[in-house]
């Protein structure tokens, strides 16, 4: 316990963190771990999202939230989007950690990372990394240079080569556009698609241009118990690990919706994976990795996500309370990290936050996936609104 003490007690409390959100939205719940795991360490813990809705906003850890104005959910309002974060850096008054907590922002932040010199502190990446890890497109081909396996995908030409293609990959299968921040809410499109017929995949190619971006088809890799796996951890760019950990992902029932359960376990065929593709890179920061095994035993990367995962909680080292987050912190603000073996067997379930119902033509979905990992899988229809306010965390 001193141990902990000591560990939270060299944090730079100075320094407040600002979480930023640019899908529509309330922060989803397991967001909510991040504000705890900050606030707990005295540090100032700001956000910014489209509503104040849901349970972070009630927080006890949360010093503020702030409205984020609707048309900055857009990819193309950068310029609006670098105004906000200025006007909001002058009302903290300090410099601040800046923290997104989706992909979009993610993907903004880094964009701008440098016209926020002086107000933000961000790690410091190689120029278009973070595009590179976010578009399924360039994964793949990553996948296939490092030989890391990913399941078969192909980017079909046309029409008709998508409906062949399907055809030869097996059906079903998985659609999925190659950058799904580019998706304008007006063309209804998901960024995954459970794909039954070749026609169902000609017709999604052919709403490639109100898309944004290209049709990727995708073999599916069967599901089931034990087959998820994650890795997350925070990353110093120089092919070290400051502290992370892969672990098995919970799966949720049918029609449920993701359950952000798991379990830390030791995977060395992961864990040897994910220390490959971000030493091969360079990556600095936090980064959420998803895995599914298939029948022959080898684990394939289904996707990066350059934010906190849904199970960022069971990445912590007992002995001084330290997770990818804190440790973030700390190495943007100069301190040290204090390393530790983390905790395998530690177990989380904070519950389900979304509900996915069977699709309209009643063919029955895939079993809801653990919300770490919804970046290779189709995701449901939008969740139904859910009556009453949860108490106050």
């Amino acid at each position: 316990m001193a141990e902990g003490l000591r560990a939270v007690s060299s944090f730079d409390t100075e320094v407040p963190v600002l979480l930023l959100r640019l899908d529509p939205g309330p922060f989803p719940r397991d967001t909510l771990g991040v504000v705890g795991s900050l606030g707990r360490a005295g540090i100032e813990v700001h956000a910014v999202a489209a509503s104040a809705r849901g349970p972070v906003a009630r927080s006890r850890y949360l010093h503020r939230m702030y409205a984020r104005p609707g048309e900055l959910a857009a990819p193309s309002a950068q310029a609006p989007l670098l105004d906000l974060l200025r006007d909001l850096s002058e009302g903290i008054g300090r410099p601040a950690v800046l923290l997104p907590v989706d992909d979009r922002g993610a993907l903004a932040a880094a964009r701008l990372a440098g016209r926020l010199l002086g107000r933000y502190l961000l790690p410091a990446q190689p120029p278009g990394l973070p595009e590179q890890l976010a578009d399924r497109a360039q994964l793949a081909l990553l996948c296939r240079e490092l030989g890391l396996p990913h399941p078969a995908t192909v980017a079909p030409a046309g029409a008709r080569h998508a409906a062949d293609a399907a055809a030869e990959l097996g059906l079903p299968l998985v659609a999925k556009w190659s950058r799904p921040w580019l998706l304008p809410p007006s063309a209804g499109l998901p960024g995954t698609t459970l794909v039954h017929t070749p026609d169902d995949a000609r017709r999604l190619y052919e709403r490639t241009e109100s898309a944004g971006s290209a049709l990727l088809l995708q073999r599916l890799l069967p599901g089931g118990r034990g087959t998820d796996w994650f890795f997350h951890g925070c990353f110093t760019g120089d092919g070290g690990c400051l502290i992370g950990g892969p672990g098995r992902a919970g799966r949720g029932r049918p029609w449920a919706g993701p359950a952000a359960a798991g379990r830390r376990l030791p995977n060395p065929q992961v864990e040897r994976a994910a220390l490959r593709l971000a030493g091969h890179l360079g990556y600095r920061g936090l980064l959420d990795l998803d895995f599914r095994r298939d029948a022959h035993g080898r684990y394939h990367l289904l996707g990066a996500a350059l934010r906190p995962g849904a199970h960022v909680r069971l990445v912590t080292d007992p002995s001084s309370g330290l997770d990818p987050v804190r440790a973030l912190h700390l190495d943007l603000t100069g301190r040290t990290v204090p390393r530790g073996p983390g905790a395998p067997g530690r177990r989380f379930r904070p519950g389900t936050y979304r509900r996915r119902t069977a699709p309209p033509d009643g063919t029955p979905p895939l079993p809801a996936r653990s919300s770490a990992a919804p970046h290779g899988m189709p995701r449901g229809v939008p969740p139904a609104p859910t009556p009453g306010a949860p108490p106050r965390p």
